[in-house]
């Protein structure tokens, strides 16, 4: 991801042991039967947040920026030395990018989980993921971009509600944050309905990425999923593919050319569930709407292409996405779809 601050460099003591189970992916037929909500304990402020880099290398001068960001925001940062240096493009090798998510859920002095970036990599550890230990110490676990593959695999495989949100690089906007503590910290209440960011920025929103159009109007309820286009898509033929059905599918991406939404979206459409979804939000696709070749399609006319002939409610430029403003969602939760309005409710807490 571009444009992200990353943070930190304490540590609240003496690492502990590394935390890698020793099975591989499990049958996803062999699964026990798992609670459908699985929601982590609300966060509060004095809370401790653990912070991890399981995918790309952080730069240390963002992991300092985005620490102070969580101080003033009232948490307590913390982070291991994991997620110091760099293997190659990654943070760490898989096993020691694996070991700190293992050793955040099992810390009990770690409240929630910060993902202090994403890129490349989450793909690679999900096989070394200690999913019985999360089902026994469930925690608010927030990222996106390629966090995307940890926040639905982890679901699937524990029932733990998980959140599409700000990285530790990205949040650095009242509008992030706002949405971040509405939906984390208030265990006793339902969220307000999400509505878009008033639009200020008059120069950045009059790019056509940032379009808001209606593709399919409706009104629909369902359990939310989704995330990065690229990592939904990488997910399909694996143990944590999604199940779409009945779903309210979230979705966005950053600098893909058209014909490659195109691509992903078909790939979508060819499979089993997809068409099967109660409805599509689409979040802000940025960048995607260019290309040196003046013969391609619009972003606009390749979705209105894929998704419109499916007759599902579906809507575009929703505020999520690798932008300035990025509310946050949480996988798992049923949630109620205004096309019309453009808004999302959620119908249930998603903390305890």
């Amino acid at each position: 991801m571009k444009k992200r601050r990353q943070f930190f460099k304490t540590a609240l003591g003496a690492g502990m042991a590394t935390l890698i189970p020793t099975t591989i992916f499990a049958n996803p037929q062999e699964k026990k039967s798992l609670p459908t909500n699985l929601k982590p304990k609300a966060l509060k402020k004095g809370d401790t947040i653990g912070l991890i880099a399981p995918g790309y290398a952080v730069k240390p001068e963002i992991l300092i920026e985005a620490k102070e960001t969580l101080e003033k925001m009232g948490f307590k940062p913390y982070h291991t030395d994991r997620i110091h240096g760099n293997h190659g493009y990654f943070s760490h090798t898989d096993e020691e990018r694996v070991a700190d998510l293992n050793e955040m859920f099992a810390n009990k002095k770690v409240d929630g989980i910060l993902c202090a970036r994403g890129g490349y990599g989450c793909t690679r550890i999900m096989h070394l993921i200690d999913y019985d230990l999360i089902r026994k110490k469930p925690k608010a676990l927030i990222g996106f971009s390629d966090i995307t593959a940890l926040l639905n695999g982890i679901h699937q495989e524990t029932g733990l509600i998980t959140f599409h949100g700000p990285v530790g690089s990205t949040l650095n906007d009242p509008y992030s944050i706002e949405h971040l503590l509405n939906v984390v910290m208030k265990s006793k209440e339902l969220p307000s309905i999400i509505n878009n960011v008033q639009i200020t920025d008059l120069e950045e929103y009059s790019k056509p990425e940032y379009d808001r159009y209606n593709i399919n109007p409706g009104v629909v309820t369902g359990k939310l999923v989704g995330g990065s286009l690229t990592l939904v898509n990488a997910l399909i033929g694996t143990p944590h593919e999604i199940d779409f059905t009945n779903a309210i599918v979230f979705l966005e991406d950053i600098e893909e050319a058209p014909y490659r939404i195109d691509r992903m979206l078909t790939q979508l459409m060819q499979g089993k569930t997809f068409k099967k979804a109660a409805g599509i939000a689409l979040g802000v696709f940025k960048g995607c709407d260019n290309t040196p070749n003046p013969k391609s399609f619009t972003l606009k006319e390749v979705i209105m292409d894929r998704i419109k002939p499916l007759g599902i409610p579906a809507v575009y430029g929703m505020t999520f996405g690798h932008i300035e403003n990025n509310f946050t969602l949480p996988v798992g939760i049923n949630a109620k779809l205004d096309t019309n309005k453009m808004t999302l409710q959620l119908l249930e807490k998603a903390v305890r």
